[in-house]
């Protein structure tokens, strides 16, 4: 039976919410020879990476490039801004939202506001906790989890208004969706180089507000190696660098995936990953498939990634795996969520092509576990939404 075990990785086709697949050229980048990690040429690499990671973010505020994963960059911003005895309100209506409600909870006093995995953020509730009063507030801007974007804008403003300290994960969003880090008031925005940049994993970008190196300042402990005020040192250099010895072909690597992102134009990538995620929205409607989350008035489906609810009788895993055997990688569902839905991401580089590819391979396996009598109209409506691009 053809499998893709009959098949070269490199035929495979990623579409599950990172890591997702890096341009040829991106991993060519990689291959060139080491430098000095403290010469004039790795602080014009870094420097170019800020730059256009600065438009990208839509802040004025410094930018910063970690040696670590998304993951790395949100330990960093609570680790750097909160200590013993300070309140910390993480809201979580998914996995990563859990994430960030564990990493407060190891170096601040955790207030966590917790939602069922794929329901909107009640603000009213947000509010009430932050009249109680809080050094800062986290919030997962695009919850992969389940495929759900959170309101950063009306956080913001709650923050704002309650002088709480506003940390968004923006780990699959920025690059792929529109952020506005100064406008809505961000005072750390976290993204990660294997989303929406569609880099190689290992990296996260760091955005720090004037606000948030006052608060650090007033820290009696502070990190060692995810230390942001160290990395504002060394980015402040002449010459600027970062505070440890950096992963240099990661960086040759995330360069060159934003060049390509600059090439494209952030209005173009947008506008393409908001048609691809409509796309698989509207083969899902027409193979009566249900989206997972559920939205209020501020809340909105995932631009990036789709998560759907597993069709009555088939398993969710089931249909990950199936899908994998026909040489399309996508998610299943993560923790309490495994086997009730599977996901579909669009994030990075992705095609329209890469899009109905999947859609044909899904329509597939729903009629081999007999789920649609008939295949091709999922790939019909996603066809007529993707010919608006």
């Amino acid at each position: 039976m053809w499998s893709i075990k009959n098949m070269d990785l490199e035929d495979t086709l990623l579409m599950m919410p990172g890591p997702v697949s890096v341009a040829p050229r991106v991993l060519r980048a990689m291959s060139k020879p080491m430098i000095n990690h403290r010469s004039a040429e790795f602080a014009g690499i870094y420097t170019d990476c800020r730059g256009i990671l600065a438009d990208v973010f839509q802040t004025k505020n410094d930018i910063f490039l970690l040696s670590g994963s998304g993951t790395a960059g949100m330990e960093a911003a609570v680790g750097s801004v909160a200590g013993s005895g300070e309140k910390v309100i993480a809201i979580e209506n998914g996995k990563f939202g859990e994430r960030f409600k564990d990493l407060a909870a190891l170096y601040a006093e955790l207030v966590p506001l917790e939602f069922e995995w794929g329901l909107p953020v009640d603000l009213e509730k947000v509010k009430e906790k932050l009249e109680e009063g809080a050094k800062a507030i986290t919030l997962v801007h695009n919850e992969t989890s389940a495929g759900i974007m959170n309101p950063a804008a009306e956080i913001g403003k709650l923050a704002k208004k309650y002088d709480a300290l506003f940390i968004m994960d923006g780990v699959t969003s920025l690059g792929g969706d529109e952020v506005k880090v100064d406008e809505w008031g961000v005072d750390i925005a976290i993204v990660g180089s294997q989303k929406c940049f569609a880099a190689p994993p290992g990296m996260a970008a760091v955005s720090v507000s004037e606000k948030a190196f006052e608060a650090m300042n007033c820290m009696k402990k502070r990190l060692y190696y995810n230390d942001l005020k160290a990395y504002k040192k060394s980015g402040d250099k002449p010459r600027p660098e970062t505070p440890y010895t950096p992963a240099i072909p990661l960086f040759y690597a995330l360069q060159e995936a934003l060049h390509i992102v600059k090439e494209e134009g952030m209005e173009a990538r947008i506008k393409r990953h908001r048609t691809l995620s409509e796309a698989v929205r509207a083969a899902a409607g027409a193979l009566n498939i249900e989206m997972f989350p559920q939205l209020n008035e501020y809340s909105q489906y995932s631009n990036t990634i789709t998560a759907l609810k597993s069709p009555a009788g088939i398993d969710g895993e089931d249909i990950k795996n199936d899908m994998k055997k026909r040489g399309v990688i996508i998610a299943g569902g993560q923790e309490r969520l495994k086997s009730k839905i599977f996901r579909i991401g669009n994030m990075g580089n992705v095609t329209a092509r890469d899009v109905l590819s999947t859609i044909q391979q899904l329509e597939i396996v729903l009629h081999k576990h007999g789920y649609i009598d008939s295949v091709g109209a999922g790939t019909e409506a996603a066809t007529r939404v993707i010919d608006r691009l």
